[in-house]
């Protein structure tokens, strides 16, 4: 991009609201979620919180109020906004705001950069030494440095903010020069209400959180614990510090904060750029991991966790939550929604909550919510521990949740648990009954789990940062440990991605569905269905058990393992339509695990069927599913132009140098250079083409 001209030099103040993006009675995106209350108020990529623990080179004191200084990292929706913001600032502190420089593009004349700084920066120039006026220039050092980035938003990268003058008094006067630059002004005249309303949302009580620790968890009343975030002293500078450093160097990063009526940091949202690339195409199955909140964390964390085409959990987004309320709740669902592109999950796994559960239902009425069963069982010891016989009665339990496979079996068993126990009252086991259509494996065969099930005794859903946070992990630690949890989960990711492109997997039987799998799914998908195909051998009888035109039901006998080398026969009900290529097991192997399970490959190969319909292997599983996403912007566009189909392969190839540009340092440098050759090379095509337009 070519510097082309400089704009001059004005002594401006100005009143206008440096916006940081506020999301209030109007709600969130109207296809998207419900409106939000009017008392609700949110700051987006640069809105500086701070209860305690404030630098005071970072604000600026009036009694007890701070008012946010500029810092790097901050964005603005556009320059007037980032212009009117430091005006404001340069109100409050005392001092003058002028233009130094700005950038302009050769041919569009759109302003791209400028330099803000103090009217009494640099010094006259010598032929204007002797006229009458007094010379009010010291060579004041104190500057902002912005520019416009690739999303449109102005982005602060250079800030000093050290004066070495006496400043004025608030609301200092400029003498303001006639002519355009007072039209500017006059079109900000009425700007007094919405200035005001910035500094609602960044003046902060510096003594509300004075005293504030958070391992204590002590509150006068419960509504106080659960109406801001009790953070220890330097928490919230440093989670600010970290959201600034993360928007230099992750220019998709993306953050929400929730404010109380007393202006006190309440709940928080964030998300990095790996993850909102990955809630592109993992969105379909999402677990809300709120563990940390509910057992009483140092940090009240919550997360949401999808998982990958190579069945690895990844992360989708954090919070920090004042409290286990619906408020709370409803809050980072909205927030997490607000870049999602307009797609929902189709399934959302959570604890099993009553409060989660309304929220849930309010924010996403079109998503299939389960409970997590791994999560209810791990209750088990602390529910039922007191009762006689606690080891038979749990074996029981474990017998009617995992062994039924129709909801008659369920219930038969649960009756018979039930009255030989003579626990018919028993109050938790009674709601855990209300429940069942939302956590037995019997009554949830027809929702889709991409894997992130636990319809099996000893599957569970770890907590995405279970090896990084303890109870005791201190705010500033965890910020930490999240870039190493992310970067090792990305080069785990990565590392596989080339494992599956240029591994070919060991074959263990002669079945064609093997062989057929084996060129299409990552490679420790392959393994997971690998089992199935194996142990069709352990399936000895498959027979027809009724005919109803194009569809046939088949019984299929399996030999299991049980424990203590006990052979147990079991029987699965397969349905068959040849004509729809549909294929269905009593297991829900499919639904639950996003493959086909050994019954239904024993029925496909009994009818004579040679490869796997193609409904049955999930594009999510794929090696090249990412490319392939790409590919479907292509085929979504209503109108195919040539610039997007440009898109579309360079995205493919540019995906791929990323890919393999982290698995190793030397192949990271590579990766660098390669990417910085091309975008050189880019822009001496620019230059050329502007010099020719001249």
């Amino acid at each position: 991009m070519e510097e082309a001209s400089l704009g001059s030099e004005q002594d401006v103040t100005g009143q206008g609201s440096g916006r940081f993006q506020e999301i209030e009675s109007d709600g969130l995106d109207d296809q998207n979620s419900e409106p939000i209350e009017s008392d609700e108020l949110f700051l987006q990529n640069g809105g500086q919180i701070e209860s305690d623990g404030l630098d005071d080179q970072n604000c600026v004191t009036d009694g007890q109020k701070n008012f946010v200084a500029p810092a790097v990292g901050m964005e603005f929706e556009s320059y007037d906004d980032a212009y009117n913001y430091y005006n404001c600032y340069a109100r409050e502190v005392g001092f003058r705001v002028r233009v130094k420089n700005s950038w302009f593009k050769r041919n569009s004349r759109e302003k791209y950069g400028a330099v803000l700084c103090c009217s009494s920066q640099g010094f006259k120039r010598i032929k204007d030494v002797n006229r009458l006026r007094k010379e009010t220039r010291t060579g004041c050092p104190a500057m902002l440095r912005m520019r416009m980035v690739d999303s449109k938003r102005w982005r602060v990268l250079e800030v000093t903010l050290d004066h070495n003058h006496s400043l004025g008094t608030k609301g200092y006067k400029s003498i303001k020069k006639m002519g355009a630059g007072n039209k500017k002004l006059d079109s900000n005249c009425n700007a007094e209400v919405r200035t005001i309303k910035l500094y609602r949302a960044l003046v902060i009580d510096a003594g509300a959180n004075r005293n504030a620790n958070f391992s204590a968890r002590r509150c006068t009343t419960s509504s106080d614990c659960h109406d801001k975030l009790n953070l220890r002293k330097g928490d919230t500078q440093a989670m600010y510090n970290y959201f600034c450093r993360m928007q230099l160097t992750n220019s998709n990063f993306f953050y929400l904060m929730d404010l109380n009526d007393e202006g006190q940091l309440r709940n928080v949202f964030w998300i990095d750029a790996r993850s909102r690339a990955a809630y592109a195409y993992f969105v379909d199955v999402i677990y809300f991991d709120n563990s940390y909140l509910s057992n009483k964390y140092e940090i009240p964390l919550v997360a949401f966790v999808g998982t990958n085409h190579h069945g690895q959990s990844m992360l989708l987004g954090c919070g920090l939550l004042a409290g286990e309320t619906k408020a709370s709740y409803i809050w980072v669902f909205k927030a997490w929604l607000t870049c999602s592109l307009g797609r929902f999950p189709q399934t959302i796994i959570t604890d099993r909550c009553k409060i989660l559960e309304t929220a849930v239902s309010e924010v996403f009425p079109r998503s299939l919510h389960r409970f997590a069963l791994s999560h209810i069982m791990r209750k088990v010891p602390e529910k039922l521990g007191g009762l006689r016989n606690y080891d038979v009665i749990r074996n029981a339990l474990i017998k009617t949740i995992y062994e039924g496979l129709k909801p008659f079996d369920f219930e038969a068993a649960w009756r018979f648990m039930i009255q030989r126990f003579g626990v018919g009252d028993h109050e938790w086991l009674c709601s855990l009954y209300n429940d069942r259509a939302k956590w037995a494996p019997v009554y949830l065969k027809d929702t889709f789990f991409a894997g992130m099930t636990t319809a099996r005794p000893n599957e569970t859903l770890t907590a995405f940062f279970d090896k990084y946070v303890h109870k005791q992990t201190p705010l500033k630690e965890f910020l930490d440990k999240y870039e190493l949890a992310l970067q090792k989960k990305f080069k785990e990711e990565a590392l596989a991605d080339m494992e599956s492109r240029n591994s070919n997997p060991e074959l263990k039987t002669r079945c064609s569905f093997e062989l057929q799998l084996s060129k299409v799914y990552t490679r420790e998908i392959f393994k997971r269905y690998q089992l199935e195909a194996e142990e069709m051998y352990s399936c000895f009888s498959t027979t027809q058990l009724h005919v109803d035109g194009q569809v046939v039901i088949f019984l299929v006998k399996e030999c299991v393992l049980e424990e203590g080398n006990r052979r147990e026969i079991r029987d699965y009900e397969v349905l068959y339509n040849r004509a729809a290529s549909e294929v269905r097991c009593i297991c829900s192997c499919f639904n639950f695990y996003g493959y086909l399970c050994r019954h239904a490959l024993c029925v496909l190969n009994f009818n004579g069927v040679d490869e796997i319909p193609s409904k049955y292997i999930l594009s999510r599983w794929k090696k090249d599913y990412k490319r392939l996403c790409a590919s479907d912007l292509e085929s979504c566009s209503t109108e195919s132009t040539e610039q997007v189909q440009w898109f579309c392969q360079l995205y493919r190839s540019a995906l791929q140098v990323v890919e393999e540009g982290v698995i190793s340092l030397d192949h990271y440098k590579v990766a660098v250079s390669a990417f910085e050759e091309s975008l050189t090379r880019v822009h001496h095509i620019e230059e050329k083409l502007n010099k020719n337009s001249l």
